[in-house]
């Protein structure tokens, strides 16, 4: 999947900027738009906006929609199984399911999937594929 001018600029806006570390909904820390720090990485002084958009293009290459719910979410997932299958309008469903941290419904993520749900009903179906080969991540 290539992901859209418009699908980066709503992870950006769903993520919001953040300079400095943050614990997110799941208790994740986490910097810039939405960036799950790793063990390996510190940003002791913060980031900046540029910086912050270059993590970020790096998360999304290839994560798709990994991004925000875990590979392995996903790969065990009936969105998954809906799209593999050319499932695409049953696949488009699916989406809006995806709101919760746990057993609870976070409304920053339902209006997150709100808004893809939308962003997604304006591309072809066809051109819209996932896979869950990416790190897992929960935000």
């Amino acid at each position: 999947m290539q992901l859209s001018a418009a699908g980066l600029d709503l992870i950006k806006r769903s993520e919001g900027f953040r300079p400095d570390t943050y614990l997110d909904v799941a208790g994740i820390a986490t910097i810039g738009y939405g960036h799950r720090i790793l063990a390996s990485e510190n940003f002791p002084n913060g980031i900046d906006e540029a910086h912050a958009a270059r993590i970020l293009a790096n998360d999304v290459h290839g994560a798709d929609f990994c991004f925000n719910l875990g590979s392995g979410k996903l790969a065990a997932s009936t969105l998954l199984k809906e799209l593999n299958a050319g499932q695409y309008d049953a696949a488009h469903q699916q989406l809006l399911r995806w709101d919760h941290v746990g057993s609870q419904e976070i409304a920053g993520l339902k209006g997150r999937r709100e808004a893809e749900f939308q962003l997604w009903g304006s591309e072809p179906a066809t051109s819209i594929s996932l896979t869950a080969s990416r790190s897992s991540r929960l935000r």
